[in-house]
Order: C-alpha cells, then sequence, then structure tokens
C-alpha cells in the first residue's frame, strides 16, 4: 500500500521535535503540524467527504493549503488545487468539471464565488473559509479546532487518485492532470535523490503552491520529514532574507525570479551561502542568467524540463558547467525520443518534437479520455515541444511548436533571438513571438523589460539586436519595452497575450 496520507502521522511520531512548517510567522513541528493534519482529516470526515471525493481549493499560500495537501489524502479523497486568479466563470467551470464535494477558500474569493451562478449548489453547506466566519459558509478553523487530534488514514491503493492538477494546456481548454498515490510516491522519492535532499533539507518555496512545480520540493521534503518554509509571494529581497534567515539548503525559482534575485541590491552571494540547490523550473533560464547565476554560486544551479503530465529531465548541478545549454537528460527510469514530423526518430542533433516516458507519467485527463489519446501514444507522452538531443543523450529545448515563428517559409526560434537580446546589458527580461506580416506571414518582435536605470530604447535595442543575430530572417521587426509581462499564477511569461492585439488588428487568429 501507498498511502501519502500517512505521512504526517508518520514524522509526528518518529520527527516529532523536528520543525516542519514556517509560515506567516508560525514555526509548526512534526508533532503540532501532524496534529492539525489529522483534526482537518477529521473535520473533513464529519462533512462527508470520503474515499473516492474531490476536494478543491482556492487558496493563496497559507498553513491551510498545506494542511490541505496531505489532510485530503487522509480520508481518501483527492486535492484538486485551483488558482485565486480564476474569473467567476473560470472557477465555476472547474468546480463543475472536477466534480469537487467541498470547496475551502477564503474572504478574498467571496465576489468572485458570488459570481458562479449554480456551481455551489452541489456543494451546499461544504463550501468553508479559512479566514473568517461568513453566513452560509462553514468556518474552516472553528471546525478544524473542534475536532478529533486523533489520526486516521483510510487505506488506498496505488492507484487511488491523490490530486487533479488543472491546467489550460495550449488549446485553453481546461485539462484535469490525474496524479495517483503512485506517482506522487515516485515524485518524492526520484526528486529526493535527484537533489541530493535528506531529512536535515530545509525548502523554500515562494512561488504560487497551486503551480505543479512546487510539488518537485514539496514531495521529497514532506517525505523525508525535513523542513518547509512557505512564503505568501515571491520578492527578491524578502528571498534574500528568508534564505540567510532559515539557512535554506533547497529552493525552487522559475527563471523570471532567479532573474529579479539576481539583479536585486540585495544580492550577494555569502548571504545565500547555505544553499545547496538553485532548481529553476518551468520555462527555460537564458545562457545570460545561467552563466551569472553559476558564477556567483558554483556547484548549486539544477535546472528541469518537465510537463505535469509526466515527463522531465534533470540537468545536474555537476553537468551545469558542461553542459549549460542544454535542459539535462532523462533521468533513471525515464526514456527520452526526439520524434520527426512523419513520426521516426531524429538522430543527435536534429529537432524534432521532445516524446518521453516514465514513472511519473499522468494516467490522463480527468473524464477526457479523448485528449488522453491525443497526448499519450503507445505508452509515451507527445510534449508538444520542440528540442534535439546531443551525442551524449542531453537535451536542448528549442521552443513550444505553437511559439515558433514562420516566417517565410523559414522558422524561427524565439530562443534564439532571446538569448541574444538578454546579453544586452540593460535588459532584465526578454520575450520573442510573432506578428503577422504582409510579405513574410510572420515575423518577429522582441518585449523587453528594463533594468532599473536603464538608458535604452526600444529603437537602440532594436538596432543592437538586428546586429548581432546569426540570420536575416531572426531580426526583430520592433522592440516592446513593457513594466511587465503577463504571467500565469505559476510566474510563466504568457506569450499569447502579448501576440493576441497583434493578430486581432490583423483580423486574423492565432
Amino acid at each position: 500500500m501507498i498511502e501519502l496520507g500517512s505521512l504526517a502521522a508518520h514524522h509526528a511520531r518518529f520527527r516529532p521535535d523536528h520543525v516542519a512548517l514556517v509560515v506567516d510567522g508560525e514555526r509548526l513541528t512534526w508533532r503540532e503540524f501532524g496534529a492539525r493534519v489529522a483534526r482537518v482529516g477529521n473535520m473533513l470526515r464529519s462533512l462527508g467527504v470520503g474515499r473516492g471525493d474531490k476536494v478543491a481549493s482556492v487558496l493563496s499560500n497559507s498553513r491551510e493549503s498545506i494542511e490541505l495537501v496531505w489532510a485530503v489524502p487522509s480520508v481518501g479523497a483527492a486535492l484538486v488545487p485551483l488558482s485565486p486568479l480564476l474569473m467567476p466563470a473560470g472557477l465555476a467551470n472547474l468546480l463543475g468539471a472536477s466534480d469537487a464535494k467541498c470547496l475551502v477558500t477564503q474572504r478574498a474569493m467571496l465576489p468572485v464565488l458570488a459570481q458562479t451562478g449554480e456551481a455551489l449548489a452541489p456543494l451546499a453547506g461544504r463550501v468553508l473559509l479559512t479566514d473568517a466566519a461568513e453566513p452560509g459558509f462553514g468556518d474552516y478553523g472553528a471546525l478544524s479546532a473542534a475536532a478529533s487530534e486523533t489520526a486516521r488514514v483510510e487505506p488506498v491503493g496505488p492507484d487511488d487518485l491523490f490530486n487533479i492538477m488543472f491546467t489550460s494546456g495550449t488549446t485553453g481548454l481546461p485539462k484535469g492532470i490525474m496524479h495517483t498515490h503512485f506517482i506522487r510516491a515516485m515524485y518524492a522519492t526520484l526528486m529526493a535523490g535527484a537533489f541530493r535532499m535528506t531529512p536535515e533539507s530545509r525548502t523554500l518555496h515562494t512561488g504560487a503552491i497551486v503551480f505543479n512545480g512546487a510539488y518537485v520540493t514539496m514531495m521529497p521534503t514532506f517525505w523525508l520529514g525535513g523542513t518547509y518554509v512557505l512564503r505568501r509571494q515571491f520578492e527578491a529581497g524578502d528571498a534574500i532574507a528568508t534564505i540567510e534567515r532559515e539557512r535554506i539548503t533547497h529552493v525552487m525559482m522559475v527563471p523570471a525570479q532567479i532573474i529579479q534575485m539576481l539583479d536585486s541590491p540585495a544580492f550577494d552571494p555569502r548571504r545565500l551561502a547555505s544553499l545547496e540547490c538553485i532548481l529553476s523550473l518551468g520555462a527555460p533560464l537564458l545562457q545570460e542568467h545561467k552563466n551569472r547565476l553559476n558564477a556567483a554560486l558554483p556547484r548549486r544551479f539544477y535546472e528541469l524540463y518537465g510537463l505535469t503530465e509526466g515527463f522531465v529531465t534533470i540537468l545536474d548541478r555537476d553537468d551545469a558547467a558542461r553542459k549549460s545549454g542544454s535542459v539535462g537528460a532523462p533521468p533513471a527510469l525515464f526514456d527520452m525520443r526526439i520524434v520527426r514530423e512523419d513520426g521516426t526518430d531524429a538522430p543527435p542533433g536534429e529537432i524534432g518534437e521532445i516524446v518521453g516516458r516514465g514513472p511519473i507519467l499522468m494516467t490522463g485527463y480527468y473524464k477526457r479520455p479523448d485528449l488522453t489519446a491525443q497526448a499519450i501514444r503507445d505508452g509515451w507522452l507527445f510534449s508538444g515541444d520542440m528540442g534535439y538531443a546531443d551525442e551524449d543523450g542531453f537535451l536542448h529545448l528549442v521552443d513550444r511548436k505553437k511559439d515558433m515563428i514562420d516566417s517565410g517559409g523559414v522558422k524561427v526560434y524565439p530562443k534564439d533571438v532571446e538569448e541574444i537580446a538578454a546579453r544586452h546589458p540593460d535588459v532584465a527580461e526578454v520575450a520573442v513571438f510573432g506578428v503577422p506580416h504582409e510579405k513574410w506571414g510572420e515575423t518577429p518582435v522582441a518585449a523587453v523589460i528594463l533594468k532599473p536605470g536603464a538608458a535604452a530604447t526600444a529603437e537602440s535595442l532594436c538596432d543592437w539586436i538586428n546586429a548581432r543575430v546569426a540570420a536575416r530572417y531572426q531580426r526583430v521587426s520592433e522592440v516592446l519595452v513593457m513594466a511587465d509581462f503577463p504571467r500565469s499564477a505559476a510566474g510563466k511569461t504568457l506569450k499569447r497575450e502579448m501576440r493576441e492585439p497583434f493578430w486581432a488588428k490583423a483580423g486574423r487568429k492565432i
């Protein structure tokens, strides 16, 4: 049996005085955290939640958001973490699509909930607020405090659902990615080894907890009985201070956060001396920033390329210098292929679609066998990403299929142009995407965020980039200087939102 819902009780018994969770000024030992998880689990039981049910959460980073990760599986149910950035129609859609029996949320979501129509009707009496007592809603704090702290764990099998992670995917249609207890156990054990984690590891998480990337470091930390430090949101100075104060050993960040940390006035490698692992995931970290990070904090950088659907490659810290242009290799027990458009395997050095399989492969999209069949074929996950493997089997990521630019019949890979633009001393971040062009069909445009005090103009940057690209067809037609990029809850740059106005103006769809 693989019962991840038993982990909190296990560590409460065998590591009772070790700090489990640090959040919002609270420091909970495993004894205290285990008791809280037990009470939340027993509260859910009192509401009629049991094996096979779905519990949705719409929460910002908080103690409650972590309690639910472990309390929900303890009653045999599956957690459905949803973003607090959802609009009413989106939230209503996902509550229905997930078959949620219970919803745990916060006061800030009340205006959104008021516009969800009939979506809350099936949840009558089972909508709880974590931070307020409000007529018509259950009081999470009061109900859990009144519940027994005697741990009870519902027996489940390895194929029982642990959670459903919803992602919009490339089509914009909500897809619920199903992860079983076995899959999440593989996250725990495989990632612990990959990032050299131990029971003494202290992990910092500053991004949105609803992002699947959070589970890459959360699962091994809680499996090992380490310490998990959760911040409400990312701010570079706060992250640096927290790493120094809490002697953090492991941190996961998306590229935008790493760049902000490197550019922060508070950045000083001596303050980050406790770090053993700086993991970048969610999007490629451009070479310019990899070089800066490796120079300042050698032998700490790891990079993970992966899909929530269940395939990863990992660039190990010991390969970070010699294979810095890659996103690593498939870990043990994983397989990777690079597939041409005709379905044959490409040789080393040739670009094709990245296809993979391994022990964290999803069981499918919830109630969408049609979409599952498109993504998984003969046991292989087709990623929709383009890349090539070098002679040593390391993956070099090129771009998403949907982000490639077709300019006059020639494929332009935005990442190639982004690597050039990122070298400019005034550029903090860059995103290159295709816009309509009467003659060529599409042409590249570069959006940039400038460093504080930068003197560069859009025109000067355009000239600078175009003087350095390798080919004429890579030249950008325009540079847009922006204060910030549109981003997902995970911190990923949303190029689609930047492209849409150009295509709409041309009367064309992306």
